[in-house]
């Protein structure tokens, strides 16, 4: 999935924080929501903007970013 047709930066929007285009919804506010346990169906229904491929397009961002990185610290005894 080319996640560049759902995500963008603008300085003027939530400064510069990655976002679902045409709103104010963060990928991180999205990903939170899956964190906290919300269902897609639930994320979609709250907020009616979103579609089905704009909450892909979230997930395909953050993998790529993930990606990106050479080191993760994790904590011993964390998890």
């Amino acid at each position: 999935m080319d996640w560049r047709q759902h995500i963008h930066s603008d300085r003027e929007i939530l400064l510069g924080k990655p976002v679902v285009k045409g709103t104010r919804l963060s990928v991180d506010f999205l990903l939170r929501l899956f964190a906290a346990g919300w269902t897609e169906g639930q994320v979609l229904e709250n907020y009616p903007t979103l579609t089905p491929e704009s909450l892909r397009a979230v997930f395909a961002f953050a993998a790529e970013c993930m990606s990106e990185e050479a080191l993760y610290a994790i904590p011993a005894g964390a998890g």
